[in-house]
């Protein structure tokens, strides 16, 4: 499933082309593309045609791009939202391109400088999905996500944590939430109401590069360690942007299809049985949520952590 650093390379794709677009028509060639929004197609078609765009922001692994109100300078008040799933993709290409493989809906928009581009929303499994919805005020006035100044929010993203790469995350308001959780941190670290965008992958490297074994309780860790921990965390996602994100299929690609390399810089996911990079020791994988943890058991001891 593509995590913060592959939707934050979508992001800063689309957001040159899409700011000050206004939108010439839409297809929505499969209504499966629109599970979260509550009309039609054809409503939907009608509701964005016609309509003009603001930059591109994000919080954690979703997507939105503010309309701009009828009435010039007023805050927008609605966004188009974008949710990829496991293997959606938006993609940028040339007016009247062919239809993409699993392409669901294409929005025609024309820049004023940069003239007619489609934006084409693909998606193989059919988990990922756009809709409209209202923006709503962040509680804390600070904006909405990475990319905004905006201090909104779509009102089905309001319930999804800031992330670490966000400025107005809080490391404090982070060591406090921890300090009340019984669960093991790697749980935390994929709860997207607590912390959002770090998923399986990255919640593994920061584990292992922290030094933090995955079932340690939160609570059990000490400010010191939960501040090396986020260090580690924002490194691990820093990287991963700047190799263009992590791809180990086609599914996982940027606005103009090319896939990241970060899968080439990794320590402990997916190395089962390889040398830890640190110690030597064979690197581990065992269940987790229907998932996978990979660690060092020789580097990342539970029982580390000391009670505050």
């Amino acid at each position: 499933m593509p995590e913060l650093p592959e939707v934050e390379v979508v992001r800063a794709g689309l957001d040159p082309a899409v700011t000050g677009s206004t939108v010439l028509g839409v297809t929505v060639l499969d209504e499966r593309a629109l599970t979260r929004y509550p009309g039609s197609g054809e409503q939907f078609e009608a509701a964005l045609t016609g309509r003009s765009l603001r930059g591109a922001a994000r919080r954690g692994k979703f997507l939105w791009i503010p309309l701009e109100p009828a009435l010039s300078g007023d805050s927008a008040d609605e966004a188009l939202v974008a949710h990829l799933g496991m293997s959606g993709q938006l993609l940028l290409r040339a007016p009247g391109a062919p239809v993409e493989r699993h392409e669901r809906v294409r929005l025609d928009i024309q820049h004023p400088e940069h003239g007619e581009v489609a934006i084409v929303f693909a998606d193989q499994r059919t988990f990922g999905s756009l809709t409209l919805d209202p923006l709503v005020p962040t509680p804390d006035a600070a904006p909405g996500g990475y990319g905004t100044l905006d201090p909104s929010v779509p009102r089905q993203v309001a319930h999804i944590a800031r992330d670490p790469l966000d400025p107005a995350f809080s490391d404090r308001a982070f060591r406090s939430a921890l300090a009340r959780k019984e669960s093991a941190i790697k749980r935390v670290l994929l709860d997207q109401s607590t912390i959002s965008g770090v998923g399986n992958i990255y919640a593994d490297e920061a584990l292992w590069a922290a030094r933090v074994h995955p079932e340690t309780p939160a609570r059990a860790m000490s400010s010191r360690t939960v501040n090396r921990l986020l260090v580690e965390v924002r490194g691990v996602l820093e990287q991963a942007l700047a190799e263009g994100g992590t791809s180990f299929d086609a599914q996982y690609v940027n606005v103009n299809g090319q896939s990241g390399y970060f899968a080439h810089s990794l320590n402990a996911y997916g190395r089962t049985g390889e040398p830890c990079p640190r110690c030597g020791r064979p690197i581990v994988r065992v269940s987790f949520m229907n998932r996978s943890s990979h660690f060092c058991p020789h580097c990342q001891r539970l029982g580390g952590a000391r009670v505050r």
